[in-house]
């Protein structure tokens, strides 16, 4: 179980799949890594008001701290905006993209998805270990100020997926 203690995460396992569960584990943590990763969300008012499940912002702002203490993300504060903060990846929430592509795979191969939220797993499906790769590489551009990889954005490809999937799917309707 997570315990906070002023700032810092106390967790009581040795387990590494326990302790995983327990930064990671709750039905919200990797929603909000998934919204910072896909939509580069990186304000509480975009992840709060952009996500598709509805998050309280109680919730929000508890998860976000989790994810922060337990060194997922970072938090500065926006230069452009006195009362605002930024969240990025830190390397170790950049490492969450096989899981999350790994997860995702699964349920579009085992669940109902819809064409527009499953594109990009998809993709990522297909692309495998080496589009991971690159797409990791593009997030450590983006988050922590790493050079700017070569070749085409694959944050790009899979944006454009899915506006094209969600276009189709609104002239379906």
């Amino acid at each position: 179980m997570v315990v906070r203690q002023g700032s810092t995460l106390q967790l009581r396992s040795g387990c590494p799949i326990n302790l995983s569960l327990e930064v990671l584990g709750d039905r919200w943590s990797l929603i909000v890594v998934r919204d910072i990763i896909f939509g580069d969300r990186r304000h509480f008012r975009e992840l709060l008001t952009q996500s598709e499940e509805g998050i309280s912002s109680n919730i929000l702002a508890d998860r976000l701290r989790t994810l922060v203490d337990a060194g997922v993300l970072s938090r500065t504060d926006d230069p452009r905006h006195k009362q605002k903060v930024s969240y990025s990846l830190t390397e170790r929430g950049i490492q969450l993209v096989p899981v999350l592509a790994q997860l995702a795979g699964w349920g579009v191969r085992h669940l109902p998805v819809s064409d527009e939220l499953g594109i990009r797993a998809r993709i990522l499906d297909e692309g495998g270990p080496p589009l991971w790769s690159r797409f990791m590489d593009e997030l450590r551009w983006m988050h922590l100020g790493s050079p700017r990889p070569a070749g085409p954005s694959v944050f790009d490809d899979l944006q454009a997926a899915y506006l094209a999937a969600a276009a189709k799917s609104a002239r379906t309707r």
